[in-house]
């Protein structure tokens, strides 16, 4: 055993011109976030909960796109989704379409722990969370001001948002004016400087060597009622096994296609691969063109990331004193 390790994120996706004070702001949640996964594995509590604990925590705060503050869908509603995975059991939990629930990661975990299935989505989930009593609210909670900016925004540049290879002209008209856009930085069809930053995680393996996953998210901005991305699917946004664990983040569906979680531990397995060239192989191999990142831990106590975008909301910790809270390369 390696000792326990962690890594949380926020994102891939970053707009290069993010203010530097939403930048520390960013930072800062991560590395309270980091610090409080790390007082709950000295804690000895296992990874399965301390990633719930840390999720729920992400959930909470507006900063990143779950729970409050997730992205809108095109009739400016929240939709969330949500996973978690169990390393040693493989077991698994996750929800889809959920828009009242205020913390749709620990649904996804009752789902694991209380229902005989994996997934449960839309009315469903919600009538599973009624009878769980979890904590609900009016989809209004979940929903910001600057979130309704960026839908509006977004309709204004008419982002295809099925087909992330169709390019934006270089102006975009909006409300004030004319704005240039960057054409190389594009996330989901979406001229990245409108782009939320989708999706959160952590990944832990804990002194025992048990791994564990969980990832929410709001999905895409301007995103179509009824559109499921990677998230809450077990081997593409979210894995874990007796070797790693892993959640990622980016464009959704070319983290689909690329069963971009689950190819980590498959060439860790079958390549025998260590943690960093697994992520590192599965960024350069598997995403065809898609923008993506992802964290990982081993059951040996490594943590790592990797990201074909400019950026990631990231921190990582393990218990030899290492820690590290970043957003560029």
């Amino acid at each position: 055993m390696g000792g326990w390790a962690i890594a949380v994120h926020g994102g891939a996706g970053v707009d290069p011109n993010l203010p530097t004070q939403r930048q520390e702001e960013a930072k800062e949640l991560l590395t309270r976030c980091l610090n409080l996964g790390i007082s709950s594995l000295r804690s000895s509590l296992p990874a399965v909960d301390v990633v719930e604990f840390i999720v729920r925590e992400l959930e909470s705060n507006p900063l990143f796109n779950s729970g409050r503050g997730s992205a809108l869908t095109a009739k400016g509603t929240v939709e969330m989704e949500a996973s978690i995975m169990d390393g040693p059991s493989r077991r698994s939990g996750a929800v889809s379409g959920v828009t009242t629930v205020k913390n749709p990661i620990s649904l996804a975990r009752l789902v694991m722990d209380k229902s005989p299935h994996s997934y449960m989505a839309f009315s469903g989930a919600e009538e599973f969370a009624r009878q769980q009593e979890v904590e609900l609210v009016e989809n209004e909670y979940f929903i910001t001001e600057e979130n309704l900016g960026m839908l509006k925004l977004a309709k204004e540049a008419e982002a295809i948002l099925f087909d992330y290879r169709i390019p934006t002209a270089t102006l975009e008209t909006c409300s004030g004016g004319t704005i240039a856009v960057d054409n190389s930085l594009q996330m989901n069809g979406l001229p990245i400087s409108i782009y939320a930053p989708e999706t959160v995680g952590c990944v832990v393996v804990d002194s025992q060597g048990r791994c564990a996953a969980a990832t929410s998210t709001g999905g895409l901005m301007n995103k179509m009622s009824g559109r499921i991305g990677d998230s809450p699917i077990i081997g593409a946004g979210t894995y874990a096994c007796n070797i790693c664990a892993v959640s990622c983040t980016g464009e959704g569906e070319a983290i689909i296609r690329g069963t971009l979680a689950r190819d980590v531990a498959a060439v860790m397995e079958y390549k025998g691969l260590n943690l960093q060239e697994a992520v590192d192989f599965v960024i350069k191999e598997r995403l065809d063109e898609g923008i993506a990142g992802l964290i990982a831990v081993s059951r040996n106590g490594e943590v790592a990331c990797g990201f074909n975008s400019n950026g990631m909301f990231r921190g990582l910790a393990t218990e030899n004193g290492f820690m590290e809270v970043a957003i560029w390369e």
